[in-house]
């Protein structure tokens, strides 16, 4: 008698990369020259194990014994990715089956990452420039905005910023996003890099409830935190946006 033989219930590295693989084709075209020196798979594979390892395309193609040379795959990235297309693309895949499985009413977060780029100082176009940390004033900086359900996340945006971004220009993209899908938000948790007063004035005209770290900016601030634990406290943040106070 055959005996049916059953899948192990695992997913494998390769089986990820093959569906992370198909679905850039399918969304994003690549097209290169026929005397082209790698292919268009090599390129995606590479940026897909890139991302995945949270390493730079130059590092995983200086490891991997059988990848292009990072210059040629660096190349066809800058010269063929129109990265708003990509976001916006990327952001529609994000969604598409998310929205789904998430609840009628739920917690949504959002957060400012700042990577430290160490790289050759000529070649910071697109980069993201602020004060020095971690002994660079260069970032690859990018805001993410997730869903929170029963202590898991569900992103449903990513957004790149460049100089000239702030966070309530990043804001208000994302609050935008929210009034479009189809549920209610019961709160909206920030990271610190969203205090001032341009994004709290938005939160207030988009009538969310939110939670937002205080940054210690001021003597009067700084005097009113340092008195104890559990008390309520007014602080006055004054500014204006767009005729809000």
């Amino acid at each position: 008698m055959f005996k049916t033989q059953q899948a192990d219930g695992s997913i494998h590295e390769d089986q990820v990369l093959n569906f992370l693989v198909n679905t850039i084709d399918e969304e994003v075209e690549l097209d290169l020259a026929p005397n082209a020196e790698t292919t268009v798979e090599d390129v995606r594979e590479v940026l897909v194990g890139a991302c995945a390892d949270g390493t730079s395309v130059s590092t995983l193609c200086e490891k991997s014994e059988d990848s292009p040379r990072h210059n040629t795959v660096l190349y066809h990235l800058r010269e063929k990715f129109d990265l708003e297309s990509v976001e916006r693309i990327g952001n529609t895949l994000f969604q598409k089956d998310v929205l789904d499985v998430l609840p009628e009413q739920m917690e949504v977060c959002a957060d400012l990452h700042l990577r430290p780029y160490y790289g050759n100082e000529d070649e910071t176009d697109g980069l993201y420039h602020s004060e020095a940390k971690r002994g660079t004033t260069a970032f690859h900086a990018y805001a993410t905005l997730y869903a929170r359900v029963t202590n898991k996340r569900f992103t449903l945006a990513v957004r790149r910023l460049e100089d000239g971004d702030t966070a309530s220009s990043v804001l208000a993209e994302f609050l935008g996003v929210l009034d479009g899908l189809d549920f209610s938000v019961k709160a909206v948790y920030l990271d610190r890099k969203f205090y001032d007063s341009k994004c709290l004035t938005l939160l207030q005209a988009h009538n969310h409830a939110y939670v937002m770290p205080i940054v210690r900016w001021g003597k009067t601030i700084t005097r009113e935190l340092s008195e104890g634990w559990s008390r309520v406290i007014e602080h006055d943040l004054t500014g204006k946006l767009d005729g809000h106070s």
